[in-house]
């Protein structure tokens, strides 16, 4: 028989649990792939599972305090916090973007919603980066619409472009100008109890939690690259698309405030509108793949095939809502079971690696849950396949 739901927080391996999973990671590892992973999971708010596999860096074991990068699986915060604007009045979903940046209605932009930047519809993925907040709003706003794009309809990921302009918008709407980051962490991080997460890091928090910081390396040539990412100046820069790190159960606290347990962050109304389905069928020009998407979460899209990059697992159901983190992360949540997952690797290895990696350690995870998988055909109905282990 499969093992249970046991509503326990385990920190440690119990023999007998985690087994397939445990395993799945040492392959990967064994590939070169990653060298650590976290994973958290709850029910109905109360805490399954909490392990760190493998080393944080060389010679030093992984552990659930760790801080690790969460790049774009934290781009629901930013959903959320241009909810609670919603909520009180300070601006409508179909509100052009120029009400509230004026300079951004150049170059056929000026038709572009906060609904298209939410769904990936609006047209303006890429500029050249740069780690000055101004000076990437600049670059945004003076950035044309590509070619042929018609907001809406046409599709594709908006990595980073998007979710400064989101951001932007909230630190124009604050009363009190406050940077992003500290926005996030006054209205979003804590009250929610997330007294771990960083969207920037000063330098005194960098020297302090230095520690615990478990690097995110690339690894796509069978060695370890690590980038700028965990050095005290990369730490320093707020993307509001993908600079956010933590422990993963801190991430997982997040969607468990979405699933009602814990105080709000925004109503049960606004979460559930953030997580219906806003566009559907489109084939997403960036992930080359059809993704249905709510406002600011990718939503469980595994009625359009298995390959389906950034998904929830064969036994979410067609309900599960979370986002996924560049090449190393996943977090998700499901209405229909309560459960909450996280899981991040602190190893880049290309996106085909890292799809199929992370469709085997999901796998692994709810057969020694002794969960179900669901088959679904093209209109998102979904009837249980038991894939318990026996």
């Amino acid at each position: 028989m499969g093992h249970s739901w046991a509503l326990c927080e385990l920190t440690h391996m119990i023999p007998g649990m985690f087994e397939r999973t445990a395993a799945e990671f040492e392959r990967g590892r064994g590939q070169g792939l990653h060298t650590g992973a976290q994973l958290y999971i709850s029910q109905a708010g109360a805490p399954v599972a909490n392990l760190a596999f493998g080393e944080s860096r060389p010679g030093v074991p992984m552990t659930p305090d760790h801080i690790i990068l969460w790049f774009s699986a934290a781009k629901p915060f930013t959903a959320v916090a241009i909810g609670q604007l919603w909520e009180s009045g300070r601006l409508d979903l179909d509100d052009p973007v120029a009400r509230f940046i004026p300079e951004f209605a150049a170059r056929g932009k000026e038709f572009i919603t906060i609904r298209h930047l939410l769904t990936h519809t609006a047209g303006f993925r890429w500029v050249e980066w740069s780690t000055n907040w101004d000076e990437m709003i600049a670059k945004i706003a003076a950035a044309p619409l590509e070619p042929r794009w018609i907001a809406g309809t046409s599709a594709g990921y908006h990595p980073t472009t998007s979710w400064f302009i989101l951001g932007e918008i909230i630190r124009r709407l604050d009363s009190r100008h406050r940077p992003f980051e500290q926005y996030m962490a006054d209205e979003i991080l804590r009250p929610a109890g997330m007294s771990d997460v960083f969207f920037a890091m000063t330098p005194q928090e960098f020297s302090d939690d230095e520690p615990r910081i478990a690097p995110m390396s690339v690894t796509n040539h069978q060695k370890l690259n690590t980038p700028a990412f965990d050095t005290a100046a990369g730490a320093a820069v707020c993307s509001p698309g993908g600079s956010a790190r933590g422990p993963a159960r801190q991430l997982g606290r997040f969607y468990e405030i979405l699933l009602n347990h814990g105080a709000p962050l925004i109503s049960p109304q606004t979460t559930e509108a953030l997580v219906s389905r806003h566009r559907t069928g489109l084939h997403d020009l960036t992930f080359k793949h059809v993704i249905d998407w709510g406002l600011g979460f990718i939503l469980n899209s595994a009625q359009y095939g298995e390959a389906v990059p950034y998904g929830f697992g064969p036994a979410a159901s067609s309900r599960a809502f979370g986002h996924g983190g560049n090449q190393s992360s996943i977090a998700y949540a499901d209405p229909e079971s309560k459960i909450v997952v996280v899981l991040i690797f602190n190893g880049m290895p290309g996106e085909p690696a890292h799809q199929d990696r992370m469709r085997r350690m999901l796998t692994a995870v709810e057969e020694d849950l002794g969960r179900k998988s669901e088959t679904r055909n093209q209109n998102g109905e979904s009837t249980p396949n038991d894939q318990s282990p026996k």
